[in-house]
């Protein structure tokens, strides 16, 4: 999957920062960073020939392990309601069976879909660190070395996030026994990182390491401000203001609002990503904006979680910026988030076409704001078709019915709305060549080793 030497992709038409161009040739090199786009060329034979080139988004938030329990927790449980807080018991009940080698597989299963959904790296937001029942491995970074390992093979740009997760709550209360594999404190996750850090070595130069810590209930001040050096300038990412019980926690816990805290006491800024962020105030919602931090959306799993709706809206109205992430991994599709996203906009204030402007449609909004705020929130020097950034594209298929004919904005609309990632033809990720003909070049292998995965989960259950 390494690029070749020189590789130059001639595209019909192609999305540039300054928006549509026709006859676009992009040239990268061997270390995947694109070294020309040149609207107005001449095709050549040796080039790769293709009729719409987009750039690819990063996934930014993602628990692969969760891909493995899709579909498991949509029974009635024994509560009245069922909520996330019912859901997140069956996944602690869940998580408690896996071993390393089931890790790695789901991960490169996951990996895979996403990659054939269109995009071209993901931010692994990694807390499964320990074996059962809470003791270290001997190598302290097992799992994140898994992790890379599935990366490896599927050729993923990949930011890992390794997640710094203490207690069980804003009373630091211990970890409960579904959590106690997640668990360490400041001077344990350091030495994990480390060796996070050595496992990554043998990657690509694209992948990035970044700190997470978990969320305001399971750091504490001490915890999350170690956490915020230790990530220097590079992807801090944290869960925020998810869950009407988390607010009123961290509310009874600091004296204030999850994002009125953390505004309060860091300089939030365009290193860090607040994953969901679907209980804020109009307030919080324009402060957050202007941080210029990117707010982390995962519309399908907010939806099969009841989590709540994003102000889309008002955030991008101030000027916020988002992405897009598929969390819990229970459906893999980057078309179905952008519209699960707006349709929300629309249901809540009862209006179409919510976030389109004068000059950009719904489509191009969306797609937009999800490669650039995506590329921000992973540290990764892609997000735009030109020089020095990486070769992170996408095609589409121009024999699908839906986007016959069609040239602009037009055709995101048509890929968002009215079609899904079925379209989705070709995937670079820094140059290496992992989707071709809709389908992951290694998609047998993996296929066959996540079946054999879950067949010996499913027995154990």
């Amino acid at each position: 999957m390494s690029p070749n030497a020189g590789t130059t992709i001639f595209a019909d038409q192609a999305l540039l920062p300054d928006g549509w161009a026709e006859n676009v040739a992009v040239r990268f090199a061997q270390d995947g960073l694109i070294t020309e786009v040149q609207p107005g060329a001449r095709s050549a034979p040796s080039q790769i020939r293709v009729s719409t080139l987009l750039p690819a988004p990063v996934n930014l938030h993602s628990h692969a392990f969760q891909r493995a329990m899709a579909g498991m927790s949509e029974r009635k449980g024994t509560e009245q309601t069922d909520s996330f807080w019912t859901w997140r018991q069956i996944m602690f009940r869940f998580l408690d069976m896996l071993t390393p080698e089931d890790v790695e597989a789901i991960a490169a299963f996951v990996q895979m879909e996403m990659l054939e959904a269109g995009y071209a790296a993901v931010g692994e937001f990694h807390y499964l660190h320990h074996q059962h029942g809470g003791a270290p491995y001997d190598n302290l970074a097992e799992m994140s070395e898994r992790i890379c390992a599935a990366a490896d093979q599927t050729g993923i740009g990949l930011t890992h996030l390794p997640v710094l997760y203490t207690y069980g709550g804003c009373d630091k209360r211990a970890l409960a026994a579904g959590q106690v594999r997640f668990g360490n404190d400041f001077n344990r996750f350091h030495k994990l990182r480390d060796g996070a850090a050595r496992a990554m070595r043998h990657l690509p130069s694209d992948t990035v390491l970044g700190v997470a810590p978990h969320s305001l209930r399971a750091v504490d001040e001490d915890g999350l401000r170690q956490a915020v050096a230790l990530a220097g300038d590079k992807p801090l990412h944290m869960h925020l203001a998810e869950q009407v019980a988390e607010v009123e926690e961290v509310e009874a816990a600091r004296g204030m609002r999850p994002v009125e805290w953390l505004l309060d006491q860091h300089r939030v800024g365009s290193n860090w990503c607040l994953i969901h962020c679907t209980q804020m105030t109009p307030e919080e919602t324009g402060a957050l904006a202007r941080t210029r931090a990117v707010a982390g959306l995962c519309p399908i799993t907010e939806s099969s979680l009841g989590d709540g709706i994003f102000d889309g809206v008002r955030y991008l109205g101030a000027g916020g910026r988002f992405g897009i992430g598929s969390d819990s991994n229970i459906r893999i599709s980057l078309s179905e988030e952008l519209r699960t996203l707006e349709y929300s906009q629309r249901l809540r204030d009862k209006v179409r076409a919510s976030v389109a402007t004068a000059e950009k449609s719904t489509g191009r909004v969306l797609f937009d704001a999800a490669v650039r705020g995506g590329a921000q929130a992973a540290g990764r020097r892609s997000g735009k078709m030109e020089a020095g950034c990486f070769a992170d594209l996408v095609t589409l298929d121009p024999t699908a019915i839906d986007l016959d004919g069609l040239r602009g904005d037009a055709i995101l609309d048509a890929y968002i709305f009215a079609g899904d990632d079925r379209m989705v033809q070709d995937v670079w990720a820094a140059g290496r060549h992992v989707v071709a003909g809709g389908y992951h070049v290694k998609r047998d292998a993996i296929r066959a080793r996540y079946r054999s995965t879950m067949a010996a989960l499913r027995a154990r259950l």
